[in-house]
């Protein structure tokens, strides 16, 4: 098993700089209340369709210590789950929710400092019929996630590492990290504007 924990460290805009676009879910994924917490773990996926929130509500019991679970949705008419979901979830040590959906009782979740990720909030929940298969990849937000994925959230946004390059990727990202935290502001602006100068040099620019 690669370094999950050591993802809690890492920007998601380092990882974004190491991984690109195609990891990094749209930007109507966002923490669901005030000074969500960062987030960071394996994936457990679920996958439920518009109106419907059953195989989410199973996830939470089958997901363990330390997942996060990832639904797939793009429901935006009805909760995926509510304040007693989250808290039992938070309960069984899931560590957050990532859903392309909405959930409801957001106050409640903001209470228990339980980590939702999504696309925003609605009252009414959906219903529970529709059965599919947990642990199968699953499209959150225009990103395939695998189970076992590293998926690492905070307020720039949700990045998703896939599990067979985590080491690479932690390696590559603690790098970068350290090699920005060595470059002094006067010196990161001398490359900067190096580098914006070459840039309009080539296109031709004349003050």
């Amino acid at each position: 098993m690669s370094d999950t924990g050591g993802f809690q460290e890492i920007p998601t805009t380092t990882l974004a700089d190491v991984l690109g676009r195609a990891q990094v879910m749209d930007i109507g994924i966002r923490p669901l209340w005030q000074g969500g917490q960062r987030l960071a773990g394996p994936a457990f996926t679920a996958k439920c369709p518009p109106g419907d929130n059953l195989m989410l509500h199973a996830a939470i019991y089958r997901a363990r210590p330390g997942d996060v679970i990832v639904a797939e949705s793009g429901d935006l008419e009805y909760a995926l789950a509510g304040g007693n979901v989250c808290a039992v979830a938070r309960r069984r040590g899931v560590a957050g929710f990532v859903v392309d959906g909405l959930i409801r009782d957001v106050g409640e979740v903001r209470e228990l400092g339980f980590p939702v990720y999504g696309r925003g909030v609605v009252p009414f929940p959906g219903t529970k019929s529709a059965v599919a298969p947990l642990g199968e990849p699953v499209v959150c937000a225009g990103v395939t996630v695998h189970a076992g994925d590293v998926v690492v959230a905070d307020e720039e946004g949700v990045v998703v590492v896939p599990a067979a390059r985590a080491d690479e990727v932690l390696a590559a990202a603690r790098a970068k990290l350290a090699e920005e935290a060595a470059q002094s502001l006067d010196e990161w602006e001398a490359a900067h504007r190096a580098r914006i100068e070459q840039a309009l040099a080539d296109q031709g620019w004349q003050d």
